[in-house]
């Protein structure tokens, strides 16, 4: 045994960590290829995600003093679905800058590095010194589905930001004995949750599972936060509700009860877990560990309300995003159970600490095969695609592992991610050229056209499309100004308009030309001759 201590052990702790620094390594190539796509993303000016637009819209909207959640039955038919504060953050710079995509782009991007950074600082604290803190931020950046939204003008990874700071910030609250410093936490977490909250609504499931493990620790805690919450929370709600004449709970609340398609949130939770089970498995077998052996953590309550919000993918407008919190409560999960582990066998130093020595890098380096995400026709990534025989299965010279070899991928799952090229710079171009030549006003499911055009912002298609399926959209000033021909052109890419906007659109426009645009169509309409009608 003594020998085996001093010869072979050594020998296989040497294995573990050039193992682990592969495993570092391959994760860090992800981060730069999630900074050149974000650059590529920041500098095109156009729309790249549905819905971008509109972030922009409310950012604006804020810039001028004014209220995002309007009245949608008069013109111009527009408002929002979302909380302020993303787009608040984003004004100073409308005001410096104009509308412009890359100022949220930019914000989209460092949330996700900040998210990273926090999650390596929970697996450093929790789970000790070691290559598992970098590689568990690292293995954040890398996920597919974390890579196509972070650098989007999207206000999602603000949201999964705020989330993990308040909980990587409460996590040790109970172990604080100073008075004055436990009260400062407290309401740090606090704060951080209700910005998540007010990000994005999706916040409250980690809002709960705060208040589950603070009322765990302490019920009288956890009552206490959950009174601060509500009376808080509550309160700017309240505000907001009074302020909008209403407008706020209709656009934000009632809309958003949309329908529920169980086969699309099965078939993006298989994708999930496809994707991650290299470091899901680990971190659901940590979390078993701890409710029965050790005591839970809030990054394991955490991890069990992010799935049910995993489960709402199924609803429409939603996506594979509903995953990014678990993403990040796995990350973390994972890192600590494994640094954990790593020191429970480290401290054995035998043969029977072979396996698990070995295992905790390989789960890393699979993972990082898992995710597999390239640009495969822009340099460097293209020396490397050619190396490794990868070939593109998404449009603009892109690989995406999400895609099954059939080159699907579940309803649901947001098809990004490829690199903007010139060509849709210039179709860009020239549907700006378009829209600005045309009199009137114009029609865009897309919201950059019309604003880099200088014209008014009309409706927010999906937000119509929200308030029709739920009943609380009526229509009738749009549809009375498509029957008279008020807008000169009209851009469709996904026809997400309510049934009655898009029969309106085919009775009284007709098909003009089609521009390819950043692997989308845009169908242009002009007016129909009235013996055409």
């Amino acid at each position: 045994m003594p020998a085996e201590r001093q010869i072979f052990f050594p020998f296989l702790f040497r294995m573990h960590k050039a193992l682990m620094w592969a495993a570092l390594l391959l994760l860090a190539g992800y981060l730069l290829v999630f900074l050149f796509y974000a650059a590529n993303l920041i500098q095109f000016p156009f729309d790249y995600d549905q819905g971008e637009g509109f972030e922009l819209v409310d950012t604006l909207l804020f810039s001028q003093g004014r209220w995002p959640w309007q009245n949608v039955e008069a013109y111009p038919f527009y408002s929002s679905n979302y909380p302020p504060l993303f787009h608040l953050l984003a004004v100073p710079f409308a005001w410096l800058f104009g509308p412009s995509y890359a100022y949220g782009r930019l914000l989209g991007t460092l949330a996700t590095l900040i998210a990273a950074g926090a999650i390596a600082i929970a697996v450093r604290r929790d789970g000790g010194p070691g290559l598992l803190a970098p590689v568990s931020g690292l293995a954040f950046i890398a996920s597919n589905t974390i890579y196509h939204i972070g650098p989007l003008n999207r206000q999602h990874m603000s949201m999964v930001m705020f989330e993990t700071l308040a909980l990587v910030v409460l996590a040790n609250l109970g172990s604080i004995r100073d008075s004055r410093q436990r009260r400062k936490v407290f309401w740090t977490g606090l704060v951080l949750i209700l910005a998540a909250g007010y990000t994005k609504q999706l916040a409250l499931a980690t809002a709960l599972a705060a208040m589950v493990f603070l009322f765990i620790q302490r019920p009288l805690r956890g009552l206490q936060f959950a009174a601060a919450i509500a009376l808080i929370g509550g309160g700017i709600f309240l505000m907001l509700t009074f302020a909008t004449e209403g407008q706020w709970w209709l656009q934000t609340i009632s809309a958003n009860v949309n329908r529920y398609d169980p086969q699309q949130a099965l078939g993006l939770l298989q994708q999930w877990f496809e994707l991650h089970g290299f470091l899901v498995v680990p971190a659901l077998l940590y979390l078993l560990y701890e409710l029965y052996v050790d005591r839970l953590s809030i990054y394991s309550v955490w991890l069990v309300s992010a799935l049910v919000i995993g489960l709402l993918s199924g609803k429409w407008g939603a996506g594979d995003s509903y995953f990014s919190t678990a993403i990040a409560a796995t990350c973390i999960l994972a890192g600590v159970g494994s640094s954990r582990l790593l020191a429970w066998l480290s401290e054995r130093r035998n043969l029977r600490a072979a396996p698990g020595l070995l295992l905790i890098p390989l789960l890393y380096l699979g993972y990082s095969k898992s995710v597999l995400h390239l640009p495969t026709h822009s340099p460097p990534f293209d020396s490397i695609a050619a190396l490794l025989e990868i070939r593109p299965n998404a449009p603009n010279g892109f690989y995406d592992s999400a895609r099954s070899r059939a080159g699907d991928f579940p309803p649901g799952y947001a098809d990004i991610g490829h690199l903007t090229s010139s060509e849709d710079l210039r179709a860009g171009e020239e549907l700006v050229a378009i829209v600005r030549a045309v009199d009137g006003p114009v029609l865009s499911e897309d919201g950059s056209f019309a604003l880099l055009a200088g014209k008014d912002e009309d409706t927010n298609p999906t937000q119509l499309l929200n308030l029709a399926n739920n009943g609380l959209y009526r229509g009738d000033a749009l549809l009375q100004m498509l029957r008279e021909q008020a807008f000169g052109l009209i851009i469709l890419r996904a026809g997400f308009f309510p049934g009655t906007v898009l029969q309106a659109i085919d009775e009284n426009y007709g098909p003009d030309q089609v521009i390819s645009m950043n692997g989308f169509d845009y169908r242009l309409y002009r007016p129909r001759p009235a013996q055409a009608k």
